[in-house]
Formats: C-alpha cells, structure tokens, sequence
C-alpha cells in the first residue's frame, strides 16, 4: 500500500515534481490559483476602503476603545439611511415641483407678500427662515394642489402624500431589519475561556509592515486588555447591598427632578414666545426671537452633564450605567420634544384665532367686525375664489356683477399656512441645535484642550490630571442627540422637505468634525468598557422615537383639515383624500372596489392580530433556540474542562 500511495502522490504532483506532460498546465493552475487569490485579497482591502470613514473608526477603536467607535459606526449607518430619504424628498418631491410645477410669482402660495418684499431677501431674514426661503420648495406651503403638472403628468399632490408616508415606512423597515441582523450576530453569548491568554498570544498581527499601523495595533491590543480587565473587574465586585440601593433611589430621585423641571422651563418659554409673537417680534431682540431654540439647545447640553454627576451614585457596571444615561437623556429629549410639539400647536390656534379679517370686496361680505377663525377663513376663501376667478377665466362669480379684475400675486389676501410654521420651527430647532453642538466642540473641547496644553506649564496645579483636565467624549450625550435630531427629521419632513438634506449636511460634517475632536482633543475614558456586539439599544431607541415621531404627522394627515390655500392638499378635508382622489380618476372602478374591501376594518383587525401572535410565536421560538445554543456551549465546556 506504501507504493501504491507514492504512486497516487507522484500523480498528483507529476507537474510539480518536473515530469510527465501536465507541467506546464501545472504551472499554469498555480500561477492562476494565486493570481485569484491575490485578487480576491485586493477585492476585499477595495470593498473596506469603499466603505465610509472605515479607516478614521478603526483608528478611534484602537485609541478609545469599542464603546467610542460605535458611536461613530452608528452615526455612519444614520448617515445612510438619510442619504435614502434625501434621494426621495429630492427626487420625487422637490425636483419635480421646481422644473415642471407653477414658477414662483404665479400663485399667492409661491409669491413673498407685498409687505414682505423689502426685507425678503435680508439675512437675518433667510436665516430665520422666511422671506424668499419661506415661499420656496423648502416648505409645505409653496407646493400647488394642482393633480397633475408639466407635460409628464406628473401627480404632484400623490407623490407629496406617498413620499411622506413611504419615508416613515422605510425607516421602520431598515430599523426593524438592523436590530434582527444584530440580533443574529449576536449570537448565544460570549466564551470568555482564557480570555487573557487568547489575548496574549493571538492578538498581534505578524503581517504589519507600516510603523503607524503597528502603532495602532498596539494601541487596540492595550484597549482591549483594558476592556477584559474591567470586565473581570466587574464580575467579581462585592457591595454593600442596602447603601446601593438608597443611592440609586436617590439618583433617580434626583433625575425625576431634572426632567421635570426641564419640560416646565420649556413650557415657561413657549407661552413667553407665544406673548412676544402676539405684540411683535420686531419690538423685541435676538434673545426673545430665539429664546424657545436657544433654551431648548442648552438644556440638551448641560442635562447630560448632570445625568453624569447624579450617575456616579449608582456604582453600576460602566456598560450598564451607559444606558441608564442614555434612558433619562432619551427621557429628557422626548419629554422637551413633546413640550414643544404642543405648545407650538397651542401658539398655531392662538395666531389663527387672532389672525385679522381682510376683506377685498366688503360690499358683499357685509360690515367689518369681530369674526371667528371660521368665519374669518370663509372670507379668505372667497377672495381667493374672486381672485383666481379673475386671473384664470376673466370673469367674476355668477353673483357678482363688478368689472374683471387683476391682482397681482403678492396683494391676494392669504390664510395662516400652519404646515409652514411647523416646518419653520424643526428646521430653526435643528439648525439652532446643529451650531450649537458645534459651539460645544469647539470651547469645550478645543479650547479647552489648548488652555491645558499650554497653560499646564505655568500653573499652580497640574492641569493634566487635575481641574479641568481633558474632556472625554461624551457618548450617551452624542448618541442621545444623533436619536433627537433623527426624530425631529421624521416628525418635520412632512412640512419641510428640505429637513433630511438639512440632516444629511450635518451629519457629513459631524463626521470630520467629531472625529478630529476626539482624536486631537479627548483623552480615553478612565474605565474602558467592551461595547456591546450588537447595537441593539440605540436601535431600539431609534424605533420608540421613530413610533412617536410618526404620531403627529400622522394625527394631523388623518385628523386635521389642511390649510385652504397653501400646499398640495388644499381644497381637501383632509390629506389622505388624495387617495381615493387617484383611485376614482387614475384606476378602474372594480379596482376601487377591491381597496375599500380590502380597507375594511372587519379585514385589517384580523390581519393585524394574526401577525400579533405570528411574532409571538416567532420570538418564543427564537428564545428556545437561544437557550438550546447556550445549553450546548455549557456541554462543549465541560467536555473540554475533563
């Protein structure tokens, strides 16, 4: 048998060996065998350096540890998911209405007021957002209800209402998607055994050749012996179990109070703002004209300090004392988010309720007076009917007997566009919040790492280790505002198609920006702390802000009547009409027929509760399976351990 396996061996490798026919076809398949696999090793460095800001995260990890990078690789994946939504609020919304829709100055909707025309175009005007900004494709209020426009027949008022609802859609899918996949790779847990000696003698990467990459090498094997330590560290911790618990009631105690307090202080505000609008912004300041913006902003910088100070009572385990941070910051942005949501709607029925009548054609509209907001609409309405009746036919009402007239755009006498205001008001609240993160960047880590650089010299004390020292990155801070600035998005861009390209901007450059701060300015945390392998709780965060973002948009698409004479679902008693406006004109009647069967509450109920029970069931079967993978690794462990 020995002979006959140097037989099989030397058939085999006859080409190799120098004999026999097939050398050159030998020679041929291994120089080709390791062409592909060069390529192949080429391909993949390509798809790494193809993904966005790889190398800048790999380099934070390797200096701050797994916790600090997954903030960045969560900023990247909101970046992402922006960049879709951009594409279709640009695309199918803003872009059609631009090129194929009515030009600016045709229609009341897309012409700035004649009272407005002087200052239209002044910064501190287009910087707050109105004037020439306000009656643009930025905002709700300049789209035309017209069903079709330009020569593809392009279904403007649809498409508005579809992107809407396809925007929220899509976000829930890509979220909901994220956390499943997080879910899988997570997998039934961590095999910790000789976890240090794994550690110590696998860890380097004997194929470095480039001296910055072996640095960061170094640093990566150190922040991870760090990160093992505190694990262990963490594990075999003894505490007083009765002083633990009285200083966590009272931290939470104490962050009760601040949440509080903070939804009053942005209350407070809101009713101030709501006086000043009533007796004139032009009498009042910057200050007052921003107060609601400003406040709002340094509440979201100062609470996550004092969540910080409030968390080091809790002697919890780093990892779990970051979600703690994150739940009561997570708390206080929605609670200050929701504040604002209401007292904004509570200013929108103020401004409407005290909005006064104009009147063109008083003759037929009777005696000038006190009029209701109802009232006061019918009068709006019918001079915008005389109006168009004028320009587009000639002629005047059936009723009326008065010349044709010509009003120029400008001079129409127009309704409060409240879908505008609410637009106006999260673009305001996430530029104003934008500039100042920035702001914080820049003093309090910048500035404040030149002083301790340079002054440490010169000192009575050592400003390295002692007050104020290096900043460490906030992450709980940073990840809570990506989260709040993402719900804005969703809640706003229904009346402001030009929030998600707002966004897109500010998280292309948070990017460079934090990345240069936290590499040139911050300092790694003094416990180091393993991230989780699946970011599975800022996801989740995401979903509960995404669920309630869509709350008010979708309260006022099915709820409140749209505004008469601005946007696309003028004319409507209510947004989603548009629906059945397509389906009656655009789709033949059994097909009609067949969406109102299939709309019929008796079908969606029952539809809604089997999916119910299909996740139930799901989820107990995936628990099974998670408890059966873990039952099998303690079997492998003490098969090894004999």
């Amino acid at each position: 048998s020995f002979s006959r396996e140097t037989q099989l061996f030397v058939e085999k490798f006859e080409g190799t060996l120098g004999k026999g026919k097939g050398k050159k076809f030998y020679a041929y398949k291994v120089m080709m065998t390791k062409k592909w696999m060069k390529f192949q090793r080429d391909f993949e460095n390509f798809k790494t350096a193809c993904i966005p800001w790889e190398m800048k995260i790999k380099e934070i990890e390797s200096h701050f540890g797994s916790s600090v990078a997954s903030y960045f690789i969560f900023l990247r994946w909101m970046y992402g998911i922006n960049m879709i939504l951009f594409g279709l609020t640009f695309g199918l919304v803003m872009v059609p209405e631009a090129l194929m829709g009515k030009p600016y100055g045709s229609l009341p909707r897309k012409t700035v007021p004649r009272a407005e025309e002087a200052s239209a175009m002044n910064f501190a005007t287009l910087w707050d957002f109105s004037g020439f900004a306000q009656y643009s494709v930025l905002f709700y209020g300049y789209y035309n209800n017209q069903r079709t426009i330009g020569w593809l027949k392009f279904r403007m008022p649809l498409s508005y209402f579809l992107v809407g609802v396809g925007t929220i859609g899509y976000s829930f899918m890509i979220v909901i998607r994220t956390m499943a996949r997080n879910a899988n790779e997570e997998g039934g847990g961590d095999d910790t055994s000789f976890n240090f000696s794994w550690k110590m003698f696998t860890s380097w990467d004997y194929l470095i050749g480039n001296p910055e990459t072996a640095d960061n090498k170094f640093a990566s094997i150190t922040t991870s012996f760090k990160e093992a330590i505190v694990e262990e560290q963490e594990s075999r911790k003894e505490e007083n179990i009765h002083l633990t618990r009285f200083l966590r009631v009272l931290a939470n105690f104490l962050a009760l109070c601040t949440l509080a307090g903070s939804g009053y202080l942005i209350f407070f505000v809101v009713r101030r703002s709501q006086k000043f609008a009533l007796e004139g912004l032009e009498n009042y300041g910057w200050w007052e004209r921003n107060e609601v913006n400003m406040v709002m902003s340094l509440l979201g910088m100062f609470c996550p300090t004092l969540f910080d100070v409030i968390s080091s009572l809790e002697n919890y385990h780093p990892r779990i004392a970051l979600r703690w941070q994150l739940g009561r910051i997570f708390a206080l942005f929605l609670g200050n988010l929701y504040t604002f949501i209401i007292a904004l709607m509570d200013e929108i029925n103020l401004k409407a309720s005290c909005l006064l009548p104009f009147t063109i054609f008083n003759m037929e509209l009777g005696k000038d007076g006190d009029f209701q907001p109802l009232e006061e609409e019918k009068i709006v309405k019918y001079n915008m009917s005389i109006w168009e009746a004028s320009l587009y036919n000639g002629t005047i009402a059936e009723n009326s007997t008065a010349p044709p007239i010509q009003v120029d755009p400008a001079d129409v006498p127009r309704g409060p566009c409240w879908e505008t205001m609410v637009g106006q008001e999260f673009v305001r609240l996430t530029v104003s919040d934008t500039m100042t993160t920035y702001i914080t960047i820049l003093i309090g880590d910048f500035l404040r790492a030149v002083f301790v650089r340079f002054f440490n010299y010169c000192w009575c004390w050592d400003l390295e280790y002692g007050f104020p020292s290096y900043s460490e990155f906030d992450i709980s801070g940073n990840v809570l505002g990506l989260i709040f600035n993402q719900g804005m998005i969703w809640m706003g861009s229904f009346y402001a198609p030009c929030l998600p390209a707002i966004n897109v901007f500010r998280l292309h450059t948070s990017m460079y920006l934090q990345c240069w701060a936290v590499m040139c300015c911050n300092v790694p945390q003094e416990r180091v702390f393993k991230a989780s392998r699946s970011n599975n709780f800022y996801m989740a965060m995401l979903l509960f802000i995404l669920f309630l973002s869509t709350l008010p948009a979708v309260y006022t698409i099915v709820s409140i009547p749209p505004s008469f004479d601005c946007g696309p679902f003028s004319g409507k008693t209510r947004m989603f009409e548009v629906i059945s406006e397509t389906l009656e004109h655009d789709f033949p009647s059994w097909f009609g027929k067949v969406f109102a069967y299939a709309s019929n509450p008796g079908l969606i109920l029952p539809f809604i509760l089997l999916m119910v029970l299909s996740i139930y069931y799901l989820n107990a079967t995936s628990k099974s399976y998670k408890e059966a993978n873990l039952e099998l690794k303690k079997k492998l462990q003490n098969v090894r351990n004999r």
